[in-house]
């Protein structure tokens, strides 16, 4: 019963509500420089009241300098709850018309900065950040970092992780990393909490034989810290899962999502120089994009689809960019004997050289185990037959751009970006 009326709520009241508040917000009643000046001192008091206060508060019981001003950060946002309060103000005429208008305009501030400043914050303290990456010794040649939100996805991208280095000659590390958010932790043991995370990952490495670091730190920002880790260790690979943006789940969260999205340092900085389309969609989520674009070493993107086993594998080739797939081919078939079929969509492994010969090299040395199709559409029983598919992140936007057909009856899929991809 409560999850319908909240339903209800959300779907229906709640944006009934802030059509009401902003229906009763007179900004014209501003019209004197006083009262503007009024609004700014008014904005100031509530951000110094709980931005500063929130941050400092943080510092005092331990808090490094970075997280107590995303705390100060996000506490100073008000949102719904503010505005329910001056509309209660309002009809008990507590609160004039003007004053009333202030107090909105003042709630609407303090939430539309938290995003832009949580950025700002991580721009700043950029150089700063996570070093437990450096706690690992630099002795392997081929290091896979995979990061999980929850349990159950770390053990697909383990599974994946020993698929691509199961028996492999050189030496191999496999690190596993998991951030909890800082909030979280709040209500649970640490230690207890952690044991909890890594369990079924541990499990499942012991199934596989597998030896396997763990890295856990609590953050309040996820997506900064992943690519900390990975850019200071150097890894070969990041794998991650296709996540949900931390902004996601409310109308007020989907707002923070929007401004951080648009008013982002580093955004606008590629907006200007022409690296980046401000409103450009892309076909993952804001959290993924925001990891793909700060990473400096190759990125996996993992849908996992009960992904078991990678036995039979192929890779849509759309563009001659996507020859470094050609290395991920490679691995699977050295590590797990993997029958690998190369889709040349666009004719380009026919006409490139350069293509052809990394192919016809893996075929001298494990032969029947690559296949070259020229087909340019394919059927459902294709894909049932498959377990893995490996796509560049360009030919996955095609894809999803295209709407195409295949996207409902892919198996599982890793989705490749290289670095150099989003800069």
């Amino acid at each position: 019963f409560i999850e319908k009326v909240e339903d209800v709520s959300i779907v229906l009241l709640l944006p009934l509500f802030f059509v009401f508040t902003g229906l009763r917000t007179e900004i014209g009643l501003l019209n004197d420089p006083e009262l503007w000046k009024l609004t700014g001192i008014i904005i100031l008091i509530a951000v110094t009241g709980k931005f500063v206060g929130s941050a400092l508060a943080a510092r005092f019981v331990g808090q490094n300098w970075k997280d107590s001003l995303s705390l100060g950060a996000l506490m100073n946002t008000r949102g719904l709850m503010e505005l329910v309060v001056l509309n209660i103000g309002y009809d008990l005429k507590v609160l004039t018309p003007e004053v009333f208008s202030m107090m909105v305009i003042m709630a609407l501030v303090t939430t539309f900065m938290t995003g832009p400043a949580l950025d700002v914050i991580n721009w700043a303290f950029r150089s700063k950040t996570l070093k437990m990456a450096e706690d690992i010794p630099d002795v392997s040649k081929y290091r896979i970092l995979f990061s999980f939100a929850k349990p159950e996805s770390g053990k697909g991208l383990l599974k994946l992780a020993d698929s691509l280095t199961h028996e492999s000659s050189e030496d191999v590390t496999l690190t596993a990393l998991h951030l909890a958010p800082l909030d979280e932790l709040q209500h649970f043991n640490t230690d207890e909490y952690e044991k909890e995370c890594f369990k079924p990952v541990v499990e499942e490495s012991i199934a596989l034989d597998r030896e396997i670091i763990t890295m856990f730190k609590a953050s309040v920002d996820i997506d900064n810290e992943i690519t900390h880790v990975a850019n200071k260790g150097q890894y070969d690979l990041l794998l991650i899962g296709l996540g949900e943006s931390i902004y996601e789940g409310t109308l007020l969260g989907k707002l923070l999502g929007f401004t951080t999205s648009i008013i982002n340092p580093e955004k606008l900085i590629n907006t200007v120089t022409g690296k980046e389309n401000i409103f450009e969609s892309w076909p993952i989520d804001d959290q993924t994009r925001q990891i793909l674009a700060k990473s400096h070493v190759p990125v996996g993107i993992f849908i996992n689809k009960s992904f078991s086993k990678a036995q039979r594998v192929f890779i849509p080739i759309f563009d001659e960019d996507d020859i470094f797939l050609v290395k991920y081919a490679r691995r699977l078939i050295r590590n797990v004997s993997a029958t690998v079929i190369i889709l040349d969509i666009g004719e380009h492994v026919k006409f490139d050289a350069k293509m052809k010969e990394s192919i016809r090299a893996i075929e001298q040395t494990t032969p029947n185990h690559i296949t070259i199709y020229g087909k340019k559409t394919i059927d459902k029983n294709f894909l049932a037959e498959q377990d893995l598919m490996i796509v560049s992140m360009e030919s996955w936007r095609k894809l999803v751009d295209n709407k195409s057909l295949w996207l409902s009856d892919v198996p599982s899929a890793l989705i490749v970006s290289e670095s150099q991809q989003l800069q």
